[in-house]
C-alpha cells in the first residue's frame, strides 16, 4: 500500500519527500486535535476501579505498620557505598 502511494505521489523524490513529510503531520494534526478529543470520552482511561465499592467499608486490609516497616541501619558498609582509595605514602 505505501509503495503504491509513494508511486503515485507527483514530482521528484525531494517532493515526494516533502510532501509525505506534510502529509504524516496534517494526519497527526487530525487524529491529535479532533480523533483523540472525540474519542476520549468513550475511553476507559479514568475508570481504575478494580472491584465493587462498598460504602463504609473503605478500611485498609492490612496493617500498615508491620507491612512498611521502617528502614534499620547496619553498621556493615552499603551496597552503595564507594570504597575509599588512600595509598600509603
Amino acid at each position: 500500500m505505501y509503495a503504491w502511494i509513494w508511486r503515485h505521489l507527483p514530482g521528484p523524490l525531494w517532493a515526494r519527500i516533502s510532501t509525505s513529510v506534510v502529509a504524516v503531520a496534517g494526519i497527526c494534526a487530525l487524529l491529535w486535535f479532533f480523533a483523540f478529543p472525540w474519542a476520549e470520552p468513550l475511553l476507559p482511561f479514568d475508570d481504575v476501579q478494580v472491584g465493587e465499592i462498598v460504602p463504609g467499608q473503605d478500611v485498609i486490609p492490612y496493617d500498615t505498620e508491620t507491612n512498611n516497616p521502617a528502614p534499620t541501619h547496619s553498621p556493615g558498609p552499603s551496597a552503595t557505598s564507594v570504597p575509599s582509595t588512600t595509598t600509603a605514602g
